[in-house]
């Protein structure tokens, strides 16, 4: 269900948002609020549409989206997955669906559905962009990052695995590769899907950001990053992480390095000029 908005006939790219979510009902004012303060400062330059995949929920999160939505005068769609198959399979679905969305000139964010992305590095993530660069990951591990109202045995965790699938997976210069906090170009999605199909990943879990990075780094995108501070009190509820099971995927993953990132497929792309799209 699409819930249409009227949209300023001046405005540039679509900024294409897209969330995926699990019974998520008790953190959706408060995210779809900040989605609000967003489209308030970008609508000049961007007409934003919000793609909620709704990952096989209980709670009617779903119906909670569009209500807050219709409130705020979001343009929202939701893809709903009839059961839980991870943030993977919620990602591909979200992906398959932009395929039919994007413009070539467009922009796609991605971040959680729990409020720890930090909405307000949206605009610096923007103006990075025009310094050239396809994609922008938000880091907690950046020198003005961090990671805050996390037990230090998660915390630890979350180092030690990060750093080691980067050294595992020969994934080097990038110091945040499994944030979903993203913002990529439309066209670069593109080139992704016409090599790995529609949804882009094979993986169901969390490692899917990992599979991402790999397959954005083997087409040649340019990556850089800024720094972010996660907060998880901002969160209500449980994360729905699972670390020993998130762990497991990602030291599985290397079976699966050399079908992704075949010689024949590797296409490295030029850096872009800036384009004027960073926003003010």
């Amino acid at each position: 269900m699409l819930t249409k908005v009227q949209s300023d006939p001046s405005t540039g790219q679509a900024l294409h948002i897209l969330i995926p979510i699990l019974n998520e009902a008790a953190n959706l004012e408060r995210l779809l609020a900040g989605i609000s303060d967003i489209q308030a400062r970008l609508a000049k330059r961007h007409e934003l549409r919000l793609l909620l995949v709704d990952d096989g929920s209980s709670d009617g999160s779903a119906d909670v989206a569009r209500r807050v939505a219709a409130r705020h005068g979001i343009a929202l769609e939701v893809v709903s997955n009839a059961v839980n198959g991870g943030p993977g399979k919620a990602f591909a679905s979200g992906f398959a669906r932009l395929a039919s969305l994007m413009g070539e000139d467009d922009w796609v964010v991605t971040m959680e559905g729990d409020n720890t992305s930090r909405q307000e590095l949206l605009q610096q993530m923007l103006q990075r962009t025009g310094e050239g660069y396809d994609v922008i990951f938000a880091s907690p591990y950046m020198y003005g990052g961090g990671i805050l109202h996390t037990s230090y045995l998660r915390t630890f965790l979350s180092h030690v695995s990060n750093t080691f699938v980067r050294e595992f997976l020969g994934i080097h210069g990038i110091l945040t590769v499994s944030s979903f906090f993203r913002l990529y170009r439309a066209r670069v999605l593109r080139d992704l899907q016409s090599v790995w199909g529609p949804g882009i990943l094979d993986r169901s879990g969390f490692e899917c950001m990992i599979e991402l990075t790999m397959k954005l780094i083997h087409r040649g995108a340019t990556i850089s990053e800024v720094p972010m501070v996660l907060d998880t009190s901002r969160r209500v509820g449980r994360s729905k992480m699972r670390i020993l099971r998130t762990i497991f995927g990602y030291l599985t993953m290397v079976r699966d390095r050399g079908r992704w990132c075949r010689p024949e497929t590797r296409r490295p792309l030029p850096m872009l000029p800036p384009d004027g799209a960073a926003a003010q």
